[in-house]
């Protein structure tokens, strides 16, 4: 049997009635003799069942590993389904199944499942079985045996292809999740519903997907890495003077902004983009050059985006800032930008902009205290 033929079977007929969910509901009740919240904590309006229920169910229907899951949703999204929202990408929901010109796991995922596209976008419950479909049809094309889909560490190829990025982008993909499976997860989902995956040791068997040339140093900081964008996504050198330095947040995770500024569909890049976790910084636009990630200050700015996204303040970690602070605070000093808030602001105060990061919850006066030193 195929894995999408037990999801498609089990979720049609779960949504035929809805009298009959409502049977099934109270039967439990009664077997139980429970009336209130779960230990999983079900969704505030109990219209469906909790995300840990889901990252179970959908583990178990297609032979995935329900840690290795709940790491891939918490690298992506940090458990945000964003009410159906697309990132930056155009990816949507906990697993980011993603719909743009050259990626299409969204569209993958309401194939394998019967689901439709708009339920895969808004439904979390649907979402994380999309993304657990996604990632059991890559294993399937890596010919991942019954024995290997048991073990956490043969999944890093099928991890890699899930980011959608090749090279060098497809390992820091596949790293972060595993470095999330070594140091363990402890996540908020939707009502305050607690997501956790215990730390274990991790030994993953990265075969050609971890095999990648050794990460460029930036050319223009020096505690960067270099992986160029597309040179579609920027214009060489500039027509005005640079003057200031703008704040940006990514909608989306680490690797896949790195890897969308790859995608000559993108048309958007940045200088320099700022690793959530550990501040780790990964250079994509040369300073002399003009990305595009301000409309009409581009040629003015330099831009620096941050991993995460703007309404939920967990991404903002110290790491963060401080790596964030020391390379605004090298680039003013190299060219001569002055340390104040007319000259370092968030995309929302670049002219003609209609952007609202870095959002509410960017500790501004903490951030430039740490750029001045």
């Amino acid at each position: 049997m195929s894995p999408q033929s037990p999801h498609l079977h089990v979720r049609r007929r779960g949504r035929l009635s809805v009298a009959a969910l409502s049977v099934a509901a109270a039967a439990a009740l009664l077997v139980t003799g429970v009336g209130g919240q779960s230990a999983t904590a079900r969704p505030s309006d109990g219209s469906g069942p909790s995300m840990n229920e889901s990252f179970t169910d959908a583990a178990e229907e297609y032979g995935v590993p329900r840690d290795l899951l709940a790491a891939v949703g918490y690298g992506e999204t940090h458990f945000d389904g964003h009410d159906g929202k697309p990132s930056q990408a155009g990816g949507y929901g906990v697993m980011h199944l993603v719909s743009n010109p050259t990626r299409h796991t969204l569209e993958k995922a309401a194939q394998l499942t019967g689901e439709p596209v708009s339920e895969l976008r808004e439904d979390t419950d649907a979402n994380i079985h999309g993304g657990a479909a996604v990632l059991r049809a890559y294993a399937d094309k890596l010919d991942m045996s019954a024995k290997e889909r048991h073990d956490v560490d043969a999944w890093y190829p099928a991890v890699a292809r899930y980011g959608g990025a090749s090279g060098a982008t497809a390992k820091l993909y596949a790293d972060t999740v595993y470095d999330l499976l070594e140091d363990g997860v402890r996540g908020t989902g939707p009502g305050g519903e607690k997501i956790t995956v215990a730390a274990r040791d991790v030994h993953p068997d990265k075969g050609t997907a971890g095999a990648s040339a050794p990460a460029a140093k930036s050319p223009d900081y020096p505690d960067a890495t270099w992986t160029p964008a597309d040179p579609a996504n920027y214009r060489a050198g500039r027509a005005e003077t640079l003057d200031k330095i703008v704040i940006h947040v990514t909608q989306g995770s680490y690797a896949g902004s790195i890897s969308w500024f790859q995608n000559p569909e993108a048309k958007v890049s940045a200088h320099y983009v700022v690793r959530s976790s550990d501040g780790d910084v990964t250079q994509m636009v040369r300073d002399a050059d003009t990305a595009y990630h301000a409309r009409s200050a581009n040629a003015s700015a330099l831009g620096i985006e941050h991993e995460g996204y703007v309404d939920d303040p967990s991404w903002f970690t110290d790491a963060m800032y401080r790596s964030s602070a020391k390379l605004t605070r090298h680039l003013a000093d190299k060219h001569g930008i002055p340390l104040d808030r007319e000259h370092i602001i968030g995309h929302s105060e670049a002219p003609g902009n209609d952007h609202t990061d870095p959002g509410k919850y960017w500790d501004w006066d903490a951030y430039m205290k740490l750029v001045k030193g």
